[in-house]
């Protein structure tokens, strides 16, 4: 039996529509008489965010909130929110609107992105209070993580392809671990707009600036058209379209997003010179080769530097390549790595891929985006045959909601897919090169946003509200709410990652 498709797709769909991530968040500090500061309703206590390392460290207030979890049973069981509140640097106190950041996926909590939002938003946090609520499902919020009765996480087997009774067992397994405690109907991005409101009221708080990223941009565009007054201006990075099928269209995306990396080193002398091949055809041709015969390796553990023997199939190099066109400092690498594996040398691409599966692994929870794509997204899904003929090909997307035969559906709004048409001010950003979130999608949601502006970074990927002057601009238009008033001429110096050359780096 074959090297699986399954751990790249698993893969795939646990990156999803996701943003940065910065590390979980540390439990807050103990003791007994740890001192309260509230904030409109609710208590909250000094806790450190923590990131892994003290780079990543960020002091914080940190509190829970309980809502219902069926909104329709106010009586019945309740969860806590998980909720971090970044304090604005004036000394005064904050502006009276705070910025809530909704983070991507679905599946990622919003307090462990806390020190990429705190980098991203430092201009804006001068003036105003940033407040992080970990969405329902994720994080500190009730998450519905596959858990056994110990705690201890559930996968699937890397090393063989399940099959559909197989994956049905191992959604049965996750469901069973929430037994008492969650029933998944419930964690939908409407019932998570009702928490964001329900947060809202208790903070006192007459209108929200909403900042979303990736699948954060549907809840900020679901929660202006249910609450249009509570918005005062929107930031969306990474644009999904309300209509968009999460997962159903990465094939071509990422397709599109290659031709883009490809062109990118053809109109470059001298990646031209070193790299002849065009990226796609090369990458294709290493893909054939080890769909034929994986390849024995001997690779170094980039953790611990150890020797070590493995096999590298096709799928690794997918895998990879989806991964590393997530930012162009990585996508720069993938010429060179698949230079290397063309010549037989796969050491270096085997390395790479061990450190990007570390790094990605973990950043969602499984169950709550199950609860929200079997919910929103995989009735609307139809097989388009075009994906036939691309490098992640058609089954991307069966996995992605092979799930959904199993796991409990909850029921999304009739509404929940109509375009956003609004007044309010709106920022929408895109990265020229997102294999994900293209800026073609911006554009759609930008049509029924008069008092909206799209700005397209050159040369960038997912996520852009931390490159270059983006947190000024950030700052500048949340306080005017004025996007077309903004100069973004400072974004003309973002230029594109120039493709690796050697494994010194690129030519000068």
């Amino acid at each position: 039996m074959r090297t699986p498709r399954f751990s790249l797709l698993a893969l795939a769909a646990g990156i999803a529509l996701a943003g940065c991530n910065a590390g979980a968040p540390s439990p807050a500090e103990s003791g007994t008489a740890r001192p309260v500061r509230m904030y409109g309703q609710i208590p909250f206590h000094a806790c450190t965010l923590d990131g892994g390392n003290a780079a990543t460290r960020v002091e914080a207030q940190c509190a829970t909130f309980e809502v219902p979890e069926d909104p329709a049973a106010p009586d019945g069981r309740h969860i806590a929110l998980n909720i971090a509140w970044l304090p604005a640097d004036a000394t005064d106190g904050g502006a009276e609107d705070p910025v809530f950041f909704l983070a991507g996926g679905p599946g990622q909590a919003a307090t462990e992105t806390a020190a990429h939002i705190n980098g991203a938003l430092r201009e804006v946090r001068r003036q105003r209070d940033i407040l992080l609520v970990d969405q329902r499902g994720t994080g500190g919020s009730n998450p519905l993580d596959c858990v056994d009765a110990e705690g201890e996480a559930l996968a699937l087997d890397p090393l063989t392809v399940p099959d559909d009774a197989e994956v049905d067992a191992f959604v049965r397994r996750c469901l069973a671990g929430l037994s008492g405690r969650a029933d998944p109907r419930f964690y939908t991005t409407a019932n998570a707009i009702r928490d964001l409101d329900a947060v809202r009221i208790a903070l006192g708080a007459a209108q929200l600036n909403l900042v979303g990223g990736s699948y954060g941009t549907r809840v900020a565009q679901q929660y202006a058209a249910a609450y249009p007054q509570q918005v005062r201006s929107l930031v969306l990075d990474g644009v999904a379209p309300n209509d968009l099928v999460v997962g159903g269209e990465f094939a071509h995306t990422f397709e599109n997003a290659l031709g883009l990396q490809a062109a990118q080193c053809a109109q470059d002398t001298r990646c031209r010179s070193r790299f002849p091949t065009d990226l796609q055809a090369q990458l294709r041709q290493v893909l054939a080769t080890l769909r034929d015969a994986p390849a024995p390796v001997t690779y170094r553990d980039p953790t611990t530097g150890t020797e070590r023997e493995g096999s590298i199939t096709s799928d690794t190099v997918t895998g990879l390549a989806f991964l590393f066109s997530y930012a162009p400092q990585t996508a720069s690498l993938l010429p060179l790595m698949l230079d290397e594996a063309g010549q037989g040398r796969y050491g270096p691409l085997m390395a790479l891929s061990q450190l990007m599966n570390r790094n990605v692994g973990g950043q969602m929870t499984r169950g709550m985006q199950w609860s929200v794509i079997c919910a929103e997204d995989a009735g609307r899904y139809r097989e388009d045959g075009r994906a036939q003929n691309t490098v992640l090909g058609p089954d991307v997307a069966r996995m992605f909601f092979s799930a959904c035969r199993t796991w409990p559906t909850g029921s999304p709004p009739a509404n929940h897919t109509v375009a956003l048409q609004s007044e309010v001010p709106t920022l929408l950003l895109s990265g020229e090169l997102d294999p994900v979130t293209p800026p073609a999608y911006a554009e759609r949601v930008a049509s029924g946003l008069p008092n909206g502006r799209h700005l397209v970074l050159a040369g960038q990927g997912h996520g852009t509200l931390a490159l270059g002057c983006m947190p000024k601009l950030l700052a500048q238009f949340i306080e005017s709410t004025d996007a077309r008033a903004l100069d973004a001429g400072c974004l003309d110096a973002m230029r594109a990652v120039p493709p690796f050359t050697s494994f010194n780096g690129w030519e000068p």
